[in-house]
């Protein structure tokens, strides 16, 4: 309904649909680490909730601005959620890139003897060897081999940027009403999307079964694969995104004028294309 200038969105069950499939997920995960037998089963009728949310509310919302329900005022709300929303998931990977800091930088040299580290050292790691990458004092995560960096994960790179330059000449095209150019140009990028993902599982697979790096090879392997796994599941995410609103572009949903769904997609590819640059440069080269 309409109050004044703003729009007010009617009563959703959305947020407490999202709520449960969160809730239910987590536990999920929880256990399936904990190596519960309901764990995996949880964790996928949670993810399932989680989508029919995700769909059922987006629908919602392409309904109303495709009635023209919304307004300059609402335009606005939106561009400051996403923008917020961007911001909290900088401060997510800032958190495992500290992580990563803290262990490379203080963690492992104190337990080498460096610092106020030496006694620790002595008395309960004396042959520990602080280079890294490490799998932890008595190679408790085992021996592995890590992923060389100018190999696949620059490829990788190069197909991100890439994607980055064609959702750019897309959003040229939908600004200039080129609409078979935009959607060739969102198929390619679509494309590339999928490309990252095939070539990232790839990636896994050879770690897990090559290399033995695993999520428990010490502190390198689980900092290596929380970031490059979260990095991963933000990939998949936006080329879903990418997908609903490629499919929007068909079906004539932008203007040249009012097309904040679609930008909102493209601020939220090329944050991802920014996060992978940081984890090529500080998880694969240094």
């Amino acid at each position: 309904m309409a109050q004044g200038h703003y729009y007010v969105p009617h009563t959703a069950k959305w947020p407490i649909v999202g709520s449960i499939g969160l809730f239910v997920m987590m536990i999920g995960a929880a256990s399936w680490l904990n190596q519960a037998a309901f764990g995996p089963w949880f964790t996928l009728a949670g993810s399932a909730i989680v989508l029919v949310m995700i769909f059922g509310w987006f629908s919602d919302v392409i309904r109303e601005s495709q009635k023209g329900l919304y307004n300059e005022a609402v335009d606005g709300s939106f561009r400051q959620g996403m923008i917020w929303f961007i911001f909290s998931e900088v401060m997510f990977f800032a958190a495992f890139f500290g992580a990563l800091f803290y262990a490379r930088m203080f963690a492992v040299p104190w337990l080498g003897g460096e610092g106020t580290g030496a006694m620790t050292n002595e008395l309960l790691f004396p042959e520990f060897d602080s280079a890294w990458p490490t799998a932890g004092p008595g190679q408790l995560g085992g021996g592995f081999e890590t992923i060389p960096a100018f190999g696949l994960p620059l490829f990788n790179t190069l197909i991100l940027l890439t994607s980055g330059l064609t959702i750019t000449l897309a959003h040229w095209a939908l600004k200039q009403g080129k609409r078979g150019a935009l959607i060739a140009w969102m198929l390619a990028t679509v494309a590339l999307g999928v490309l990252f993902l095939y070539f990232q599982a790839t990636e896994y697979v050879h770690a897990y079964q090559d290399l033995g790096l695993t999520l428990g090879s010490g502190i390198y392997g689980s900092t290596f694969f929380m970031l490059t796994g979260f990095h991963g599941l933000h990939v998949t995410l936006g080329t879903i995104m990418l997908i609903v609103i490629t499919l929007r572009c068909m079906a004539g949903h932008f203007s040249k004028k009012n097309h904040f769904g679609w930008e909102a997609v493209a601020w939220y590819w090329h944050f991802v294309d920014v996060v992978w640059l940081g984890l090529f440069v500080f998880v694969y080269v240094l």
